[in-house]
């Protein structure tokens, strides 16, 4: 006879491991949004971004960790302590996506899947933002679409993930 307490905790256990863990990490200047350049970094504070990304991470029943640093080693670090605590990275890297190697290689290194992200079109702005050095190891980039574009990149990250572990949904 089973126990349905015991089931009960199982259920509960299995559901808990089970549960993606995304990391979300902002890279330099974004603790100033909502009153750096809203004309082209829109009006949201970093803290309003990340409780709408709370709230999509709830509604997509996964939990989101963010972390936002000036400093492009702590952001490294926080890459390379990703392992084994969260199952992606969703990463606006700010003025390092286009001077970075070292977070290219961060990403690179942990085999993680991760998804770039960028409030404006980073295409339509200066010449010099037009490379990104994650492009070619994250699985996708959004830009262009203000804080939703978080929002789609948290989206399509945890589908990503989702359908890597299933592979009826790819």
């Amino acid at each position: 006879m089973i126990d349905p307490v015991g089931v009960e905790k199982n259920q509960v256990e299995n559901l808990q491991s089970s549960v993606l863990s995304i990391l979300v990490l902002h890279g330099p200047n974004l603790n100033l949004l909502g009153q750096r350049e809203p004309g082209i970094y829109g009006s949201l504070t970093l803290e309003a971004i990340n409780d709408l990304l709370a709230a999509t991470a709830k509604n997509l029943g996964v939990e989101v960790v963010t972390l936002q640093s000036n400093h492009e080693g702590v952001l490294v670090d926080a890459i390379h302590g990703a392992v084994g605590k969260h199952q992606g990275v969703l990463i606006n890297a700010g003025a390092y996506t286009h001077t970075s190697v070292a977070l290219r290689d961060a990403i690179a290194a942990v085999s993680l899947p991760a998804v770039e992200v960028h409030l404006s079109n980073i295409y339509r702005r200066e010449e010099f933002r037009h490379h990104s050095y994650l492009a070619a190891v994250v699985v996708g980039q959004i830009s262009g679409f203000g804080a939703r574009s978080y929002l789609l990149g948290l989206q399509a990250l945890v589908h990503h993930l989702q359908a890597a572990s299933s592979p009826e949904l790819k």
